[in-house]
């Protein structure tokens, strides 16, 4: 319910409006609406402002909310507008629509037919129905074929033939196709067949056969396919087929396409007749299959489309298009590009049988590289259709259940779209299925196709379940085809074909167009009328919708928030709203909007509001109220509106100011309700004297009254008043009461029908009005049916008694039981009462006792034994009490089996650091497992924790490594259970960015791509676009730890797109945009330039833009151009021209030469040239022509256009009365049809109206004409007269006053006597008086260039005699009839009568002789002309009868629908089989006649009928119709509105920084909605941008300009776009706020701040005069207007002066001071004792956190490095020293500032010991060198070397070495003396070494050798 109209309901509103209907006249019109409304409103159908009443041919169907009107036998007179009326208490809607009933087109005469027997049903009076539709055909190249249709229907159907959509006539190669028509042998029907000769491959497509008559229209298809006959193979089955396609005279065109992407190949061919096409690839002719698609598209072209490219579709792919006139090719090179990463086994074609499963198999490069499953574009998830593989590298996809539409390819996918390809074959019944999806758009055909393996079967076609009908179904041998023509929404489903249990489906989506909703109402204006009314009036929309609309109309309260409808309406214009529409008096807003089928317009809402009061009037009125004494009587009415009214009682008015009231003290009282439109008068508890009393209602305009009845009350029962349904527990009391009416008055208490007797479980008691039954201690039986009855009435309760509800203690929860074979189990369950049963079930099924299951119960326990436990008695258990239960799970194993779980070999998965759990489960829980690795028993370790649990043994891995992979057994006795576990390193994962990242860069800009990993030595590879990246110099990859960069230095905008950096197990997205720099127009600099030509000049507009490459676009007046002969675009580099060849002052106007960001205007003024007279080249001579000769006056203009004024003797000459004006090109022609003397004189014909203009004369005469005889015509003529009467000779001559000689016999007559000669005019008369014999002979009658002969006879006449009779006639009104007789003597007199009157010749009479016959002609009949026709002569006569028929009057020219301008004049012109009388004919609009306008003009020639709209304006635009009593004709007048102009354009503005601008400009039409653009994006109104529409002026605001805001500005309305430059000068910048100064202390950062007047300004910072520029110390920041300085871990020496400076503005100089830094020890070093090669960590807490600090070890400074660890944490130092040595120990120093700590280190050395020691002996050679090397535990440890116990000191002798933890002695030139025992000695440790020197090195050299002494030679020898 809508707010605003409180209880009193919702008003009418309508869901589905009355459509309008057109129909023919004698069928049925229906409208149909659905309107709803609280309460529901009543409807009612109104016509011309009468309510319609139900009648034979009208009925009102109504079904809920559904009202409809159907109209039967509709007849012209039925048409009009159909008002739908809703109306309730709450309001009223209306809804229109329009019957429009056209006549049945007039039937075509036929040959007489002999009789048929009557239609069946199917071809009876109606829509046509086709009884055999055509049949789809597969036929070879060449063969005949025939496409027959039957079709039924009354009257009989018209009938054509359509392919591919289009009209046989308009395909291209027709000639070969026949039609032919016939009937159906012995039946209904007619049929139209299409017969096609020597079928082509073009002909292949869909026919569609199309039936239509008045009644509807139906259409059935077939679909053709012609095929090429098969090739014979070759004869030698080796030899390769020899290429049909000719070799290509030049190098074919390349195209590359990633491997698994799509490829398209389209070729467009034309030729005549329709060349075939055929495909090949590398010369071999391509079929279509699967992944191979052949197909025509909706522009004709031919295309080949190959689906998920792969290696092996690369080579050359040719289109090769032949017909009867030659051939063509046209050729492509398809490459394909290999990814890098691939598939290290591909996936292989498979083949299974339908029902059965198919395996697909692949194998990736590493096993932890994911990947996907397709099915074409379908991606297959895991489910038990498609079962998922992955073991290690191999992937496998199992496709179970295989139906047709399983058929297909199937994709495996890696990451970066790395896909391998294979297909899937369905062995089944259908060999070829539908396509996963077909997509149409509305009105195409749709065609479906179907092979199955066997020939002639029969298939099912449906749609979402339903049978297709059959007329679209056809099959032939294999193929199954469906045809849908001209398919619409209502044909979108799933379509499937069944095939026995075989199927296949496939979606039809109908895509239909999208339709913009229709424009708003126009020129909406509100007047307020007179009467409590308001007028609506508006205009259509502009453009005028081109499908049925409606207007909707709101009405909105003031005040409130709702809007409402009112009605609809179909035509524009005005509409009166009363009061009467209104619930409620008050001020009402109105506003309107147009409604079509594609959507609602904006609303438009009248300017003010109106002020409305309704009348009320009585809607339902009171009725007589009949109560019960004691009881309340209401009374109520409800009103149309809400007001205020009185109540009377009994004549007696009640005060209606109080709620509540008293009619006088101690008499009734009542209450005065009003509720919306409902008003209520409440009597409270009436008494029986109150009956008869008489309550009234008034209120202006409505009196209404009713009488109040009362009746003895009968009892009846107070409560309960519904039956009573009570659930109590054993031992409850239960009181069941029930209170009457009556005090005392008797009842009686039924249980399940009985009476019930009182006892001491069932007490009945009494008191008052109430009686109660109690039971006071309940128990189960007493649960029942009670009833309390008394005198006819009852009251009734359910009482259901139970049992306390039983509730299970123990167990609360599910129970697992464990047990063994022969083992007792024992179930337990405790209750909350003792004497509670239970049940036990086991599986469902109840347990009852027995030896080996025993069900004991002791006390509130509940046990269920099994004795002797075996595997069998294992299951669900259940122990039911009441409404709980407990369950247990018994498992039972058999002892034989100690391993419970698992089963079987388990696989576990894991990486590096992962918690592994390898979990046993044994049947018994004492039982003791042995864990082993590989063979070996393991230990518990913190790396390994055996842990168990009841029967559960676990082995668990914390942090497992990769040496823990392996196999893991849990053995128990013979048993084990096995566990593989595989450890792997952690995926790699890319830490950021974790979203996908967009970056817009500028051309040459440098754009950096960054991912961080989550391992440094993780390798990635990075993608573009799907394909791998490789580096170059526009390209950079870059790594830096667990960083991968890539870099491009100049980007360019073909780099933009998307990037991908894949690490193997993550991915990082990035899409980058590259934008082109700004294209600006250099040249011209001005803006707008204004440029002055004369015709026919060259005009070349010239614009140099920047970069080079810039697009442009060029616009005439608003208007995008287009290159043509007259208009030339032209690019050389940065040049852009536009050049009319020929320019012509249509030529001129505003040419707008636009790029992406700029517009320059040339406002371009082409001059005509002065006209001039080409020909003739001399005046013309004077021309001489005779009376009624035509006269011809040329001449040429230099200029076509150039109008011209034609005088005569200096006056104007007007066209018309035998002068005609003609223009033919730069001719000029006056034409004067025939000469007289009026037209002789001077004729000038002058260009223009300006005084000089070029004028030329011609002169011409006419010569007098010759006057000659006109009648008689003969030269001679023959007269008879009678003696005694007078002769007369009559001569007519072509003029006036011509001078006539008459002669007799050669003598000349004069006038005197008998003789008499008169001149009339041009007649001419001798006449004889009294003829006697004497008086015949030869009379001449002569002229001057001419004569008669009359030949003169006076003799007595011959009896008159008729020789033949009149015969009566009947002709149609219009006609002309003729009476013809024949009398003799041929020169008798005859005298015609009509109706026995006289008749004489005249306009409409023509009474004629030829000889003897004389004829009475009747011209255009009319009705009165009928009667009776006598011709007499002499004494005879004879008489006929004329009977006229009114004749039809039919229109042979009908009208055609026009299409105007708004402003033209626009004719409807129609022609007659006859000429009408006046007003034969009427003009009508909508049905309705003409209004009276002064633009309309109504007139007739002869057989032409006009209308004439002067100034046509869009409101004229409608249906017109011109009737006459026979026949009728309509057409559509549509006015488009007049084509849109700039009266005043846009003019350029330039404005300051800040300031604003306003553009403005004048159109030539009013209320006209268009758009603003800056820069091209459109502007909507804001706090800066103000949109203003006045009239025809439109204005535009903008304020708060700043430099980014320039640009060009334009207006766009329908087609016309304005557009002017808008610049904004750059303002001074100036200094908004300085800097302050400022105090930091030591270390902190300084920051100085100003703000500017501008975002976009350079600032300079100083110090002490010095200018600052950008360090790690000195930052500069620009946010926005605001610029910061920041001087970071300032010193004493950044202390001074600073300034800041902005062009010429200032701000400083402003103070820095730094103050020291006071740092204060908070917690001192603490001394560490270690061991040398341990750590030590010294800690120190200082006062301040920026404070730095230093750190010494013995004095020395320590810096991080090695050994050496220095981290700060806020106020902490922390020093770490790792790996000690023993020189270390030392006094360790902390420094900040001032303060100071120190501590002691002390390093506890390690005992040295020798790791390496030196040989037990040692042999030299005299003189050389010898050397002695030993190595100790660590670095630095003291060594010292001994000879025979005595120490050794560093000389010359010898070299004590030490590098690290190694040792040396060096003896130099040894000698035989230094031979001996040497000792090292380190630490504890001590090493000997024997030296022996052997022999003299000189003594080698000479080539003797010294033995040694035996001495040395024992010593050798012993050792």
């Amino acid at each position: 319910m809508k707010a605003g109209w409180g209880d009193q309901g919702s008003p009418p509103c309508f869901l589905r409006f009355p459509r309008p209907v057109r129909v023919v006249s004698g069928a049925e019109a229906e409208l149909k609406c659905v309107v709803l409304g609280e309460p529901p409103p009543t409807v009612v159908w109104e016509k011309g402002g009468q309510q319609l009443a139900a009648s034979e041919r009208l009925s009102f169907p109504a079904d809920g909310a559904e009202h409809g009107l159907l109209l039967s036998a509709a007849l012209p007179t039925d048409a009009g507008v159909y008002v739908c009326r809703a109306r309730n208490a709450a309001g009223e809607a209306y809804a229109a629509a329009a019957v429009t009933v056209l006549e049945p087109p007039a039937p075509e005469p036929e040959p007489p037919a002999p009789e048929r027997p009557l239609p069946p049903p199917g071809a009876g009076e109606g829509v046509p129905v086709f009884l055999t539709g055509p049949g789809s055909q597969w036929v070879l190249r060449g063969a005949e074929v025939v496409l027959t249709c039957l079709v039924g229907g009354l009257p009989e159907p018209a009938l054509y033939w359509e392919k591919d959509g289009l009209p046989l006539d308009e395909v291209w190669d027709s000639s070969h196709f026949a039609l032919v028509p016939g009937r159906a042998e012995g039946g209904p029907g007619v049929s139209l067949a299409l017969r096609i000769l020597a079928a082509r491959l073009p002909d292949s497509g869909v026919y569609v056969c199309h039936a239509r008559n008045p009644h509807g229209h139906a259409q059935a298809g077939a679909l053709l396919q012609v095929h090429r006959p098969p090739e014979s193979p070759p004869e030698d089955p080796d030899e390769a087929p020899e290429s049909v396609v000719e070799p290509l005279k030049c190098a074919p065109k390349t195209f590359w396409v990633n491997e698994g992407k799509h490829a398209k190949f389209r070729c467009y061919v034309m030729g005549k007749p329709e060349p075939e096409i055929e495909w090949h690839w590398e010369g071999r002719p391509l079929l279509p299959d699967r992944r191979r698609l052949l197909y025509r598209d909706r522009d004709g072209g031919f295309v080949l489309k190959v689906l998920y490219c792969q290696a092996k579709d690369r080579g050359l792919y040719v289109c090769a298009a032949r017909n009867s006139a030659g051939q063509t090719l046209s050729a492509v090179q398809l490459h394909v590009k290999e990814p890098r990463l691939r598939f290290t086994r591909p996936l292989q074609d498979v083949e299974g049988r339908e029902h059965g499963i198919a395996v697909l198999e692949c194998k990736v490069p590493n096993s932890r590289i994911p990947t996907a499953w397709f099915r074409e574009d379908q991606r297959l998830l895991p489910c038990r259709k498609y079962e998922q593989i992955e073991e290690g590298t191999v992937r496998r996809l199992i496709i179970h259940r295989l139906k047709a539409d399983d058929d297909g390819v199937y994709l495996c996918e890696m990451r970066g779209r790395v896909r391998t390809v294979a297909n899937v074959t369905v062995k089944g019944p259908i060999l070829k299925r539908l396509p996963r999806k077909l997509d149409v758009l509305e009105g195409e055909n749709a065609v479906l196709l179907v092979e199955t393996r066997e020939p002639g079967v029969e298939g099912c076609w449906s749609r979402d379940g339903e049978d297709l009908p059959a007329t679209c179904q056809s099959s032939s041998g294999h193929m199954h085809a469906l045809v849908l023509p001209g398919v619409t929404r209502e044909d979108a489903g799933e379509v499937t074909f069944s095939l026995g249990n075989s199927r296949t489906t496939t979606l039809l989506r109908v895509k239909c167009v999208k339709h913009n909703p229709p424009g708003p109402p126009v020129l909406v204006e509100m007047f307020k009328g007179h009467k409590n009314t308001v007028l609506l009036t508006w205009k259509p929309p502009e453009p005028v919708p081109e499908t049925p609309f409606i207007y909707r109309l709101e009405r909105q309260e003031v005040g409130s928030d709702d809007w409402i409808q009112c009605f609809s309406i179909e035509k524009a214009g005005a509409v009166e709203v009363p009061g009467d529409c209104v619930p409620s008096e008050g001020d009402y807003r109105f506003r309107v909007c147009t409604v079509s089928e594609h959507g609602r317009s904006p609303h438009v809402v009248f300017h003010g509001s109106a002020h409305l009061v309704p009348t009320a009037r009585l809607v339902v009125g009171l009725e007589d109220v009949q109560v019960y004494d004691g009881e309340d009587a209401v009374f109520s009415l409800d009103l149309s509106t809400i007001i205020q009214g009185t109540w009377f009682l009994n004549g007696k008015e009640l005060k209606s100011d109080e709620p509540e009231g008293q009619v006088e003290p101690g008499a009734l009282c009542y209450r005065i309700e009003q509720k919306g439109l409902q008003h209520r008068l409440v009597l409270q508890a009436v008494r029986h004297q109150d009956s008869g009393a008489l309550v009234g209602f008034s209120c202006p305009g409505v009196q209404d009254s009713a009488a109040l009845t009362i009746q003895e009350s009968p009892v009846h029962i107070l409560s309960p008043q519904d039956r009573v349904s009570a659930a109590f527990t054993t031992s409850e009391q239960v009181v069941l009461t029930c209170e009457l009416s009556r005090v005392d008055f008797p009842a009686s208490w039924y249980k399940d029908g009985q009476k019930v007797t009182e006892s001491e479980s069932l007490v009945v008691k009494a008191d008052g009005r109430k009686h109660h039954l109690i039971l006071p201690a309940a128990q189960a039986r007493d649960s029942g049916e009670f009833e309390c009855r008394t005198e006819g009435v009852s009251a009734f309760f359910s009482i259901t008694v139970r049992d306390p509800l039983v509730h299970i203690l123990d167990p609360q929860e599910h129970v697992f039981v464990h047990a063994i074979t022969s083992e007792c189990v024992m179930l337990s369950c405790e209750l909350d009462r003792e004497d509670a049963p239970v049940h036990w079930y086991k599986d469902g099924q109840e347990v009852e006792g027995s030896n080996s299951a025993v069900l004991e119960s002791d006390g509130p326990h509940r046990r269920l034994v099994l004795p002797a436990a075996q595997p069998r008695d294992g299951g669900e258990f259940q122990c039911v009490a009441g409404e709980e239960r407990a369950f247990f799970t018994v498992t039972i194993t058999d002892v034989s089996s100690w391993i419970v779980c698992p089963s079987g070999k388990v696989y576990v998965a894991a990486v590096c650091l992962e918690r592994v759990v390898l979990t046993c489960e044994l049947c018994r829980p004492w039982a003791e497992v042995r864990w082993t690795k590989d063979g070996e028993e393991l230990a518990e370790s913190p790396a390994l924790l055996l842990q168990k649990e009841d029967s559960v043994r676990r082995l668990v891995l914390p942090a497992v490594q990769l040496k823990d992979s392996g196999e893991y057994l849990c053995e128990i006795a013979d048993e084990s259970a096995s566990f593989t576990v595989t450890v792997t390193e952690p995926p790699v994962r890319i830490l950021s960015p974790r979203d996908e990242v967009t970056l817009v860069a500028v051309s040459l800009e440098c754009v950096v791509l960054m991912c961080e990993l989550s391992r440094e030595d993780a390798p990635v590879c990075w993608y573009k676009d799907g394909l791998e990246v490789e580096e170059s110099e526009a390209l950079v990859l870059e790594s830096d730890g667990p960083r991968r960069r890539l870099v491009l230095p100049a980007a360019q905008p073909e780099d933009g797109g998307e990037f991908v950096c894949d690490a193997g197990d993550d991915s990082a997205f990035f899409t980058v945009t590259v934008t082109a720099p700004p294209e600006r127009i250099v040249h011209p600099a001005a803006r707008s330039l204004d440029l002055q030509f004369r015709a026919p000049e060259r005009v070349e507009l010239r614009c140099k833009v920047a970069p080079a490459g810039a697009r442009v676009r060029w616009f005439k007046d608003g208007l995008e151009v287009e290159a043509s002969d007259t208009l030339q675009l032209g690019a050389e580099g940065a040049a852009r021209t536009l050049a009319l060849p020929h320019a012509q002052p249509k030529d001129t106007g505003e040419y707008v030469c636009e790029t992406r960001d700029e517009a320059v205007t040339f406002n371009v003024s082409v001059a005509e040239p002065p006209v001039r007279f080409l020909a003739p080249e001399a005046a013309p001579s004077p021309i001489r022509v005779a009376p009624g000769e035509p006269v011809v006056l040329s001449c040429e203009l230099s200029r076509a256009s150039a109008p011209v004024l034609w005088s005569h003797n200096g006056r104007p000459v007007q066209e018309g009365e035998g002068l005609e004006l003609q223009a033919e090109g730069p001719r000029r022609v006056l034409r004067i049809w025939a000469a007289s003397a009026a037209h002789a004189g001077l004729y000038t014909c002058q260009s223009g109206e300006a005084l000089g203009a070029p004028s030329l004369s011609f002169t011409v005469q006419v010569a007098e004409p010759p006057v000659r005889v006109v009648a008689p015509e003969a030269a001679q003529t023959r007269v008879r007269s009678t003696p005694g009467g007078d002769l007369e000779l009559v001569v007519h001559l072509s003029g006036p006053g011509g001078p006539v000689r008459w002669y007799k016999d050669g003598e000349r007559l004069a006038s005197q006597g008998r003789v008499q000669l008169e001149q009339a005019g041009a007649r001419q008369v001798l006449r004889v008086r009294g003829a006697r014999s004497r008086d015949a002979g030869e009379y001449l009658c002569d002229a001057p260039q001419d004569s008669r002969i009359f030949l003169v006879s006076v003799e007595e006449p011959p009896p008159v005699k008729l020789v033949s009779e009149l015969t009566p006639l009947t002709v149609h009104e219009g006609d002309a009839a003729t009476f013809r007789c024949e009398v003799s003597p041929p020169d008798a007199d005859v005298t015609w009568l009509r109706n026995g009157a006289a008749v004489s010749p005249g306009p409409q009479v023509e009474i004629a002789q030829n000889g003897s016959s004389h004829t009475l002609t009747v011209r255009s009949c009319q009705l009165q002309d009928a009667g009776t026709v006598t011709a007499r002569a002499g004494g005879t006569a004879t008489s006929a009868r004329l009977h006229v028929r009114e004749a039809e009057l039919l229109f042979l020219r009908r009208l055609q629908d026009v299409r105007a301008e708004e402003g033209q004049d626009v004719c409807l012109e129609v022609e007659t089989g006859r000429v009408g009388a006046a007003g034969a004919v009427r003009w009508v609009r909508g049905g309705e006649p003409l209004p009276g306008d002064s633009r309309l003009c109504v007139a007739q020639d002869g057989h032409t009928y006009r209308l004439v709209i002067h100034s046509v304006v869009l409101a004229d635009q409608g249906i017109y119709g011109c009737e006459s009593r026979h026949d009728r004709t309509l057409a559509r007048l549509s006015v488009r509105p007049k084509q849109l102009r700039a009266l005043r354009p846009l003019e350029d503005v330039t404005v300051g920084e800040g300031g604003s601008a306003t553009f403005q400009l004048e159109l030539s039409q009013e209320g006209v909605a268009g758009e603003w653009a800056r820069g091209g994006v459109r502007l909507q109104p804001g706090p800066t941008c103000h949109i203003h529409a006045e009239g025809r002026t439109h204005r535009l605001a903008l304020s708060g300009l700043g430099r980014t805001d320039g640009g060009c500005v334009s207006f766009t309305a329908d087609s016309l776009r304005c557009a002017a430059r808008l610049t904004v000068r750059e303002a001074p910048v100036t200094i908004v706020r300085g800097p302050q100064d400022l105090e930091v202390t030591e270390g902190d950062t300084a920051t100085f701040e100003c703000e500017l007047s501008q975002a976009l300004a350079d600032v300079t910072w100083e110090k002490d005069g010095r200018v600052l520029a950008p360090s790690p110390q000195v930052r500069l920041q620009a946010l926005g207007t605001r610029r910061l300085l920041q001087l970071r871990h300032c010193d004493p020496s950044d202390a001074g002066a600073y300034s800041c400076a902005v062009g010429a503005a200032r701000a400083g100089p402003v103070r820095l001071a730094v103050r020291e830094r006071l740092v204060s020890v908070l917690s001192e070093l603490r001394s560490v004792r270690a061991r040398e090669g341990d750590g030590a960590t010294f800690q120190c807490t200082v006062s301040e956190a920026e404070a730095t600090g230093s750190w010494q070890l013995g004095g020395r400074p320590l810096r991080p490095e090695g050994r050496v660890r220095i981290r700060q944490e806020g106020k902490k130092h922390v020093l770490v020293l790792s790996e000690l040595r023993a020189e270390d120990a030392g006094e360790v120093r902390f420094q900040a500032g001032p303060a100071q700590s120190a501590a002691q280190l002390e390093v506890e050395a390690l005992p040295l010991q020798m790791c390496r020691r030196p040989p037990r002996e040692k042999t030299v050679l005299i003189g050389r060198r010898a050397v002695l090397e030993v190595t100790v535990s660590r670095s630095g440890g003291h060594v010292c070397w001994m000879r025979e116990g005595v120490e050794l000191c560093p000389g010359d002798k010898y070299e004590l070495r030490s590098h690290g933890p190694t040792h040396s002695l060096v003896i130099h030139d040894v000698r035989p003396e230094d031979q001996g025992n040497y000792c090292c000695q380190a630490g504890q440790e001590s090493s000997h070494t024997r030296l022996l020197v052997e022999g003299s090195a000189r003594g080698e050299e000479d080539g003797t050798r010294s033995l040694p002494s035996p001495t040395w030679s024992h010593s050798s020898a012993g050792s």
